[in-house]
């Protein structure tokens, strides 16, 4: 029998332009701003270089000896820069969890497969620096950046013992298909392919791993379809997965937890820290 496209019908443009659909979010992004500010006044991170380009430097929020949080930063792979999101460390600090914030480059200027090479490489530098692995978290596109370092063959990259341990994706992107027709594409330039190909639904996780696939409740539902079919498609190839709709969050709000060290985000990122 013929399986029905279940996004054959949607207004798809409407699905993924998230700053259309929250018409509040200049606010909440402001609020980002100040908030990183001063969190990088009142606890100043090492600056750590994964690279060589002016881009590939991240923000390493030390907090001893404990387990560390590599969290990607969203814009649609097209906006935005670690500076944005400091404040997301302060949750996992308190709890004595490190946190590095790379930035990355943007598309047009890359396309989104040199984007998924340089958070391999951040991982690589984050891990060969605390000699520990790593919970890749991420929101938006840095929920799908984080999906494909969990499932990165590490062994490929001259990198015998895998650094992931678990990924925490907040409202990720894990089918990149759906975005070709959209304004968005514009400056991803993707086809067919090449969105199948960048697409972590599509890849072999690690049997064993774990991946929490945590979603805005308010937010629309594709969102909702992409994070509920991930748990589902990667549970069956034997990795450890979470569905989570967070009521009442959009896609801005969704990541407002990471910041208070008492929410229910933080513990539980920490728990999949601490394994």
């Amino acid at each position: 029998m013929h399986q029905a496209d279940p996004v054959a019908d949607l207004d798809l443009e409407a699905e993924y332009n998230n700053r259309a659909r929250v018409p509040e979010h200049p606010g909440i992004m402001q609020g980002w701003a100040a908030d990183a500010a001063a969190y990088r006044a009142e606890r100043p991170p090492v600056a750590l270089r994964y690279g060589s380009g002016e881009r590939e430097v991240m923000d390493l929020f030390e907090a001893g000896e404990g387990p560390t949080v590599l969290f990607i930063h969203g814009g649609y792979w097209q906006a935005l820069d670690r500076s944005w999101f400091s404040h997301m460390a302060r949750g996992l600090n308190a709890r004595g969890i490190g946190v590095a914030v790379p930035s990355y480059d943007l598309c047009p200027n890359v396309g989104v497969g040199r984007i998924v090479e340089q958070m391999r490489a951040a991982g690589q530098a984050l891990a060969a620096h605390t000699a520990r692995s790593f919970v890749a978290a991420g929101h938006s596109a840095g929920g799908h950046l984080s999906a494909c370092l969990l499932a990165t063959d590490w062994a490929e990259l001259g990198t015998p013992v895998r650094p992931v341990n678990a990924a925490y994706a907040i409202s990720g992107l894990f089918d990149l298909n759906p975005l070709v027709p959209t304004s968005i594409n514009r400056a991803l330039g993707l086809d067919a392919a090449e969105a199948t190909r960048l697409s972590p639904l599509h890849w072999s996780p690690p049997a064993g791993s774990r991946l929490d696939a945590v979603v805005g409740g308010a937010e629309s539902g594709e969102y909702l379809r992409q994070s509920r079919r991930m748990a589902e498609r990667w549970s069956a190839q034997g990795v450890t997965t979470r569905y989570e709709a967070i009521e009442g969050a959009n896609h801005f709000t969704v990541i407002a937890g990471l910041a208070d060290p008492d929410s229910a985000m933080v513990a539980r990122v920490a728990e999949l820290a601490a394994h």
